[in-house]
């Protein structure tokens, strides 16, 4: 218990400096005196639920999801939204990093990373086997790996909750010949083989053997002699090869890679370590890695395109006009053709720079629709590895056609289970029809009703619950809003500066 004091009171600590408040004034807002504050922050004190949900409402942050309770959105929908909002950067971009760099053995500082969940558990597999993470202020981690890592302290509960541990492969492989990963969970969103991570990482002399609840992974590196394909257009697999052929003093090929942009964002940063990598934003990619890597970065991770299709979304859904700062448009025109095809009017401003120095960003506006919308003629579908409608964009469809007069059939061929969470919509009043496990047909336009329902194990699917909930006059309840966490920092604040009204709830 006094360990998870200690926990809890080091993030209240680093929250409320991010804030600016100082403990007299965090104090006072809180109800208590400074000497109090003192011992919370110092793991001195014991929290009741109660105490800590109160620290979550002065502090605008739900860090009461640390104490394994579960956290509850009530949604009082029916209100318009207005004013503009400021995209955060990629969780996808930032927990790639994160696994690459334990390729660096000097200090690597990311900057304006977001606090959610999916990046928590990396940081905790990351610190058990020895990496030393702190944040800093203005959300920037600062991570510096050990002389020897110690692998057998792995973190096995919170490498269990995430996926994307299996990308540690790629760096591990350079300093360890035999060790385990923990297997991989994350959204419940059907059979997600990793064979493309297998069939790629054998090409670098990497045999990795599924066991009970771990991968064993042995290592008898070689450079490949030949281009390296991809099994699969997989986002996570093409990032697993990049961070193996990095780590090489030699060239790699590897083709059918995905071009999508949490791949483009780790490229950018290994081009920080002194990588080079051609081919960046294509299919082939030609990388001349370096061997033993150790050099102090910074690199700032770009801006995420879900975010502006979850704001998109939200607008539509409420027949609201907003301003978006900072989209990265590269990897949304299609989604924005699509949109204006349905008559949505989008006024995108001139492009600059993310602070990558790379990533193409503007500002966006999104207009009323005033239920003048129509349902695409073509079915809406998704392709990989960064082409055509981007996979985690696709839920955000729903209720976009769900507003729109006619009938419209959404194609998720990717994943077996995701369309049967679209089926959850139909508890707030959208006329669905789950034609089989991948193909979902929508009639708008949708009259919209207020729901208690709980969240679905799938992130996307889960926000576009929330999303659908903010347009009927009433009062809806999301309950275990732990999915979401995972890849949204303070959505519902955010949601709330744009005009909704939604109360986040803590239940013991």
């Amino acid at each position: 218990m006094h360990e998870t004091n200690e926990k809890i009171g080091r993030l209240i600590y680093q929250i409320r400096q991010e804030r600016g408040l100082t403990q007299a004034a965090f104090a006072k807002q809180l109800g208590t005196s400074q000497s109090a504050v003192n011992r919370i922050e110092h793991g001195k004190q014991n929290l009741s639920l109660d105490t800590l949900g109160r620290i979550s409402d002065v502090l605008n942050k739900q860090l009461i999801a640390l104490s394994g309770s579960a956290v509850n959105l009530r949604i009082e929908g029916g209100h318009e939204l207005s004013g503009e909002i400021e995209l955060k950067t990629s969780k996808n971009a930032a927990v790639a990093i994160l696994c690459a760099s334990l390729l660096n053995k000097g200090t690597t500082r990311l900057k304006r990373v977001a606090r959610i969940e999916e990046v928590n558990r990396i940081i905790e597999v990351l610190t058990s086997i020895g990496v030393q993470v702190k944040w800093l202020p203005g959300n920037e981690l600062e991570i510096k790996p050990p002389k020897k890592l110690d692998l057998d302290n792995m973190h096995k509960e919170a490498a269990r909750k995430t996926r994307i541990v299996i990308n540690f492969v790629g760096a591990l492989m350079h300093d360890y010949k035999e060790f385990q990963i923990p297997y991989a969970g994350g959204c419940e969103l059907g059979r997600r083989t990793v064979l493309p991570h297998i069939y790629a990482l054998e090409e670098f002399g990497v045999k990795i053997i599924a066991h009970s609840g771990h991968y064993t992974v042995t290592v008898n590196s070689k450079l490949p002699q030949n281009p390296v394909v991809m099994y699969e257009m997989s986002d996570m697999a093409t990032e697993n090869a990049i961070v193996a052929a990095s780590g090489f003093d030699g060239e790699t090929v590897i083709k059918q890679a995905s071009a999508n942009y949490m791949v483009q964002d780790l490229c950018f940063f290994l081009q920080k370590l002194g990588v080079k990598i051609d081919g960046i934003g294509t299919g082939t990619l030609r990388i001349k890695g370096v061997k033993d890597i150790k050099k102090n970065v910074t690199y700032s991770p770009a801006e995420d395109p879900l975010e502006a299709m979850t704001f998109i979304a939200a607008a539509v859904t409420t027949n609201s006009s907003i301003t978006m700062r900072r989209v990265p448009i590269d990897f949304l025109e299609l989604e924005f053709l699509k949109l204006r095809k349905m008559g949505l009017k989008l006024d995108v401003g001139p492009i600059y720079k993310a602070d990558n120095g790379q990533t193409n960003l503007v500002d966006v506006v999104v207009h009323k629709h005033n239920g003048e919308l129509t349902a695409p003629e073509e079915k809406i579908h998704p392709l990989t590895g960064g082409a055509g409608i981007n996979i985690d964009n696709l839920p955000y469809f729903v209720p976009i056609v769900a507003v729109a007069k006619g009938r419209t059939l959404i194609h998720d061929w990717v994943y077996e289970d995701r369309a049967l969470m679209y089926t959850e919509m139909k508890k707030i009043g959208v006329n669905l029809e789950l034609a089989d496990p991948h193909r979902i047909f929508v009639d708008g336009p949708t009259r919209w009703r207020s729901a208690d329902i709980v969240t679905p194990s799938g992130l996307r699917p889960a926000v576009m619950l929330l999303i659908g909930m903010l347009a009927p006059s009433g009062i809806s309840m999301l309950r275990n809003v732990y999915t979401i966490n995972r890849g949204y920092e303070d959505l519902a604040q955010r949601l709330n500066s744009l005009g909704a009204h939604i109360t986040v709830l803590h239940e013991a």
